[in-house]
Parts: C-alpha cells; structure tokens; sequence
C-alpha cells in the first residue's frame, strides 16, 4: 500500500512539472525558438504557448527589439598616413529569430569585429580633411556595408554612428594653428573690404564735392560774364555818350579817353613791384578832375543801362530792318 502511494505521489508530481512546463509565456519584445531532441521546430510569439513537455524545450530566447551595440575605440590610419582614433555605436534589431539564432554564433561579438573591420576599410580609404569633414558619408557607407554583411543572419541594421575621431596631438596643434590663420586671413580681408568702401565713399564725397564745385564756378563764371556784358554795355553806352560829346565839340569827351590811359598807366606805375618810389606829377589836380569828368560819364551810362535780364535768360538779338 505505501508502495503505490508512493508511485501515485510521483506520479503526480512528475504530471505537476509536465503540466507547468508545457506552459510557456514569453515577454513582449521577444521571441523564443522550440527544439526537438535539439532540432528546431517552431518560434513562440509574445503570450503564452504550450509545448510538449519532455519532449520539446525552448532553445534559443532571441530580443527582438532595437539593440545598441557599442564599438570599442581602434586606431586607423588614413590614405595619407595620418593615425586617427575612431569608435562608434550600432543600433540593431533581430528581424528573424531563427537565422539570428542558428546562422551565427555570438551575434553581438560577431557586429562588433564586422563593425571595426568595415571602420578601418572605410577610414583608411579617406585622407584625414576627408575622415574629419565626412563623417556623414562615413556613416552612409558603414550601414550599407554592415547591414548587407549582417541580413543573412537576420539583423537590419537601422543606424551606425562615428561617435569620436581624434586625430593625433601635434594634427590638432597644426589645425588650430591652420584655423587661426585662417580667422586672421578673414579678419584681414574684412578689414581689406572696410577700407575698399572707405576710400570709395570719400572719392564719391570729393567727387560730389568736385561737381558742387563746378557747378559753383560754373554760376559765377555766368555771374562774371554777365557782369561783364553788363560793364560792356555801360561802356559801349559811355563811349557812345562821349562820342556824341566829341561831335558836339566837347572838350571833357576828349579828355575821358585820354584820363583813362593816364590812370592805367599810373596804376602800373604805382603797383609795379620793382617800383619802391612813386613820383606824383605836379599836375595831379587836373587828374582829379578828368577823373571827375569820366565818372560822370560812366555813371551817366549806366544809370541808363538796360536791366539786368536773369539768370539763364537768353539776350534778344538785334533785328535788321
């Protein structure tokens, strides 16, 4: 009798442990792949799912979700020779369950040597300005390649990310002493071009200024000549006037010709620098007063002047009957 309830006892709990391992529930975010006396037969889903206890096991519990893999720091050297220290990440995810299970061991260690190998293919094929300013098409051609070498194992890779290139101490110095020149060579050119526009405003300054200028000795050069018509016209008026004197038998008309020779001839005598003693002839009051007889003739003639036309006026032309 404590024979079979033993047996009973055993069976049953050996039924208990079928019973829960028949029943497998699997998280959100993964799959897990079913073997058959070490054979792959099926993949379970995220839920609960039943196997044949004993018999089947769950083989290989795969993450299906997006996974970053980090790349270890490397030193690659460029087409021109130059060493450069380089690391990056992977972001990966599992799309088939079965290949990333039995078409590669390690998955993760197999990413990260694809990934350093592709690294130092892709750098070493650049020269330095290229691996420092490129760093996008660097990233293009990384996934291309790794996500190609990586499909028949059932991995996408979604995105792959330089995260530092360092380039050697005495680069760095040499690019920072090349980027402070090149600041200095802008701030030159700058200043260059800030006094291009100076010199071109103060010449388009002088320039106005010149034309002003012109333009003012243009109005007192017309200003002049006018005058000058007008003076004409007065003398014309006088020497007109005293001719008629002269017809009368005027003896102060003939004298108006002969004071005006007199006077320009003292005057040069008088302002001729050379000349340091001016002789007074005895006869100076009858200077004065053939002066006094020219001005009334002059003031008689301008005081019967036309007057003046303004400016810009165009004086009338005399017609001929």
């Amino acid at each position: 009798m404590d024979i079979f309830l033993a047996v009973f006892l055993l069976i049953a709990v050996v039924g208990l442990i079928g019973i829960v391992s028949a029943f497998k529930f699997v998280p959100q975010g993964h799959n897990w792949t079913v073997e058959r006396f070490g054979r792959y037969t099926r993949t379970l889903v995220p839920g609960v799912s039943v196997i044949t206890p004993f018999i089947d096991r769950v083989g290989r519990k795969m993450n299906m979700m997006e996974t970053v893999l980090d790349v270890p720091q490397q030193e690659v050297i460029t087409r021109d020779n130059a060493m450069v220290s380089c690391d990056a990440i992977v972001f990966i995810q599992v799309i088939d369950a079965v290949q990333a299970a039995y078409e590669v061991n390690n998955l993760t260690h197999a990413i990260t040597n694809l990934s350093m190998t592709n690294i130092r293919t892709v750098v070493g094929s650049m020269d330095l300005d290229q691996v420092l300013s490129n760093r996008d098409e660097i990233n293009a051609r990384l996934l291309g390649t790794i996500d190609a070498a990586t499909h028949p194992w059932g991995i996408k890779v979604t995105r792959i990310e330089i995260k530092d290139l360092t380039p050697p101490a005495d680069i760095t110095e040499a690019m920072a002493r090349q980027m402070k020149a090149e600041r200095l060579k802008r701030a030159e050119i700058l200043t260059a071009e800030g006094e291009k526009q100076s010199a071109i405003l103060k010449a388009e300054g002088q320039k106005q200024a010149q034309i002003l200028q012109a333009e003012g000795r243009k109005e007192a050069a017309f200003r002049d000549a006018e005058a000058r018509e007008r003076e004409a016209e007065a003398e014309a008026k006088a020497t007109a006037m005293v001719s008629e004197a002269i017809a009368r038998g005027d003896v102060n008309a003939i004298n108006y010709f002969l004071g005006q020779a007199y006077v320009a001839a003292f005057e040069k005598l008088a302002t001729s620098p050379q000349q340091r003693t001016v002789i007074i002839p005895a006869e100076f009051s009858s200077i004065l007063g053939t002066i006094e007889g020219i001005r009334g003739l002059t003031d008689s003639a301008k005081n019967s002047a036309p007057p003046p036309r303004p400016q810009g006026a165009v004086p009338p032309t005399r017609r001929e009957d």
